[in-house]
């Protein structure tokens, strides 16, 4: 059998496999040693997958996955979500929409702790919502603005999405981290204005909330001294050259289980709680990477990702116009798939493919986590969506699917603005990687 065909066979029998639900990490190791013992041998592909499994479980690069994870479990076990949002209201919650927006804000601050998209929009659900229905604000708005606000979870460091980009393509970890940081605060701002202009066209999508005295505000910040403490710890930290990302990881656990243990805000079950879902989440994520790089390195032998690069070369066209073709296949993926899963999935197709087209590797990774975001707040899979659907039945049994679809509508928009702007200005991106290089 021709490698090519070997190859596309592979790929059609896992989208087969994937519309029976069988978990991605498992279609991608059974398609992928499946393949690569076709076309090489039996033994071979059984080395594969030993050897795969192995390096990716004894990773030291991969060691930051668990982490951070638990780095994020911690700070949300110790409440310091309530502190950020409650910071947040104060500054904004006396304005149009504002509610909306401090739940945003405090959407990026938690990621900055938890580097999970779902993650940010189920803690969130749960201390945002409430206060918003209770000022009477429209289910759309205050349902819309926390599934969307948790997708900046993807890019705000530390990212898990960001952690295994850099490991299949050998790049820079802190790198990365570093071109997330203004792109997240792009798109906060983004996000922000998109609910002041729903609030201008309607006002009683979101009604006013209290107003409070420039000193309760200031207070309010000290709720804030933890997440810059380990922030800065953690991203400080790289930046100046003090930690590498895995020792910056293990600060970071550190200082938040010391300021959890010393301010008596984390008890014996709540931590419990975050090892047991670390554990979880780490197991799931290790076994998506070990099945991407057995199916990449099948996808290497059939010859798919170079004959996708020389096919693509052979158009006379723009580079940004191929770039957007590429965008587009993983907008339509991030629809229907998991944004990690689909990551590790096509990496080894596009990858060789953007790097012929002489694009920067780092703002690659950026903005295929932006494109992939629009994935988690969108039919028919939009993870967010379903997680925050999902918190909110618990209070407010209101809210419906429908309405929180809607409601994601015009931040899709702004993510949208926020690619033009990357995609116009890339310095935006790569500004703080070159001056931390």
């Amino acid at each position: 059998m021709e490698p090519s065909t070997a190859g596309i066979i592979g790929v059609l029998v896992m989208l087969a496999l994937f519309l029976t639900r069988m978990p991605v990490a498992y279609v991608m190791t059974l398609v992928g040693f499946s393949g690569f013992s076709i076309l090489i041998s039996m033994k071979g592909g059984l080395n594969l997958l030993s050897r795969s499994f192995y390096d990716s479980f004894s990773s030291y690069s991969l060691a930051t996955i668990p982490l951070f994870i638990l780095m994020g479990q911690l700070a949300f076990n110790s409440g310091i979500s309530r502190k950020l949002y409650r910071a947040a209201y104060h500054f904004l919650g006396n304005i149009q929409g504002g509610l909306a927006m401090a739940t945003v804000a405090a959407c990026t601050a938690f990621g900055a702790v938890c580097g999970s998209s779902p993650a940010t929009a189920a803690t969130m659900a749960t201390v945002g919502i409430p206060e918003m229905k209770r000022y009477g604000y429209a289910n759309s708005l205050a349902a819309g603005s926390v599934a969307s606000g948790g997708g900046l979870g993807m890019i705000m460091p530390p990212s898990v999405v960001l952690i295994v980009y850099g490991v299949l393509t050998e790049q820079s970890i802190g790198a990365l981290f570093m071109a997330g940081i203004i792109p997240s605060f792009v798109l906060t701002v983004l996000f922000i204005i998109a609910i002041a202009i729903q609030c201008h066209k309607n006002p009683d999508l979101g009604p006013k909330g209290e107003t409070f005295t420039f000193v309760e505000k200031m207070r309010s910040l000290v709720g804030l001294a933890d997440t810059f403490a380990i922030f800065g710890l953690v991203i400080g930290g790289m930046f100046y050259g003090f930690f590498t990302p895995n020792e910056s990881a293990a600060v970071g656990v550190l200082g938040i289980l010391a300021l959890g243990i010393i301010k008596r805000q984390l008890t014996w079950q709540a931590f419990v709680n975050s090892l047991h879902e670390t554990l979880r989440t780490s197991c799931m994520v290790l076994l998506l990477v070990a099945g991407a790089v057995i199916f990449g390195k099948f996808l290497a032998v059939s010859r798919i990702p170079f004959n996708v690069a020389e096919w693509t070369a052979s158009f006379d066209l723009h580079p940004l116009i191929i770039m957007t073709m590429i965008l587009s296949i993983y907008f339509i993926g991030g629809c229907f798939m998991d944004a990690l899963a689909l990551i590790m999935l096509t990496i080894p197709v596009f990858y060789p493919v953007v790097m012929a087209l002489g694009f920067d590797p780092i703002w690659f990774g950026i903005i295929i986590v932006l494109v992939t975001q629009i994935g988690v707040i969108t039919p028919p899979v939009g993870i967010n969506v379903y997680v925050v659907y999902g918190m909110a039945q618990k209070f407010e049994p209101s809210i419906t699917l429908e309405e929180i679809f809607k409601g994601t509508i015009p931040f899709l928009l702004a993510i949208i603005v926020g690619l033009i702007l990357f995609a116009i200005f890339p310095q935006i991106i790569l500004f703080l990687p070159e001056a931390m290089y």
